[in-house]
């Protein structure tokens, strides 16, 4: 019987569980081993790392000061989370885990263009070819050719924030036609943002660019921002009885408390801004949380 499992090994759970661990409490974390913070090159946001730090070294240090601590790791998926008598049960492919609480930081899936194999999108990722979050890199790609891959409300949202790094945009639309609200449709003809329609692919590197074809020929940008949507992994805490929101997101409380008593989630999982930090931020919310409520169930003695 564990104090806490921790599903995702993201900056959420990692975060999570260095604080439990400090706390003298009994850790198990699962890493499944695809957290969206290894796929960044190079992070330039997180305070403390003025010359930016890579997701995975980023992982790979705070695993290591999890472990110092006592947390211990498992690399294997959970596929079920069920509440017991006693606290939970944790199934992965292989065996049953039992615990009295269980934290959810099981984050996001990006949407990736299609049909661009899985060699190009890693070294894309790397070169910062195709880029994923503005928020977090747009600084890198001031005053470049730059396109977006999207249509829509979100789409063109994406489009016109990048529009304060650089007046060389291309939307392109995945598909077909691209379709807009006239009111958008008037923002980016403001912002000077050339529209192209799809359907767009055939990616590939080419002269230090990432190349693709679209409805009006071949194109080659210095960055591409895929803005595509992403998928929430709240299936665990679904199936666990906890609340969902309409976007998918795990509903929680300001200590990251779900309506399943001694369910927690932290990280992108739920609804809030998709940064290493606020994952970070949470995670600490939620252990602390995580320790008081073990000790209204039974006092924590040395």
């Amino acid at each position: 019987m564990e104090d806490c499992i921790i599903v995702g090994a993201g900056p959420a759970g990692l975060t999570a569980a260095i604080y439990l661990a400090r706390f003298h409490l009994s850790i198990r974390l699962f890493d499944s081993g695809n957290s969206r913070a290894a796929l960044i090159p190079c992070t330039h946001n997180h305070a403390g790392y003025p010359e930016g730090i890579s997701g995975r070294e980023l992982l790979a240090r705070m695993l290591e000061q999890a472990e110092r601590y006592g947390a211990q790791r498992e690399l294997a998926r959970v596929t079920k989370v069920e509440r017991a008598d006693d606290g939970f049960l944790v199934r992965t492919d292989q065996r049953e885990y039992r615990s009295r609480t269980v934290l959810l930081a099981t984050g996001v899936i990006n949407n990736r263009p299609k049909d661009i194999d899985d060699a190009l999108h890693t070294e894309a990722l790397a070169e910062g070819l195709l880029r994923y979050c503005p928020i977090c890199d747009g600084y890198e790609v001031t005053d470049k050719r730059v396109a977006v891959i999207g249509t829509g409300r979100h789409g063109a949202a994406e489009t016109l924030f990048l529009r304060g790094y650089t007046a060389h945009l291309t939307l392109i639309s995945p598909e077909a036609e691209h379709s807009f609200e006239p009111k958008m449709e008037a923002e980016l003809e403001r912002a000077d943002v050339t529209r192209v329609a799809g359907p767009c692919g055939g990616y590939a590197i080419e002269d230090g660019q990432l190349a693709l074809d679209t409805a009006e020929g071949r194109l080659r940008f210095d960055s591409v921002y895929p803005a595509l949507g992403s998928r929430v992994r709240s299936d665990l805490a679904s199936e666990a009885g906890a609340m969902i929101s309409d976007d998918d997101c795990v509903v929680v409380d300001s200590h990251q408390r779900t309506n399943v008593p001694g369910l927690f989630a932290a990280g992108d999982v739920v609804k809030g801004l998709d940064q290493i930090s606020h994952a970070m931020g949470e995670g600490g919310v939620a252990a602390t949380a995580i320790r008081n409520y073990l000790a209204e169930l039974e006092p924590l003695r040395r």
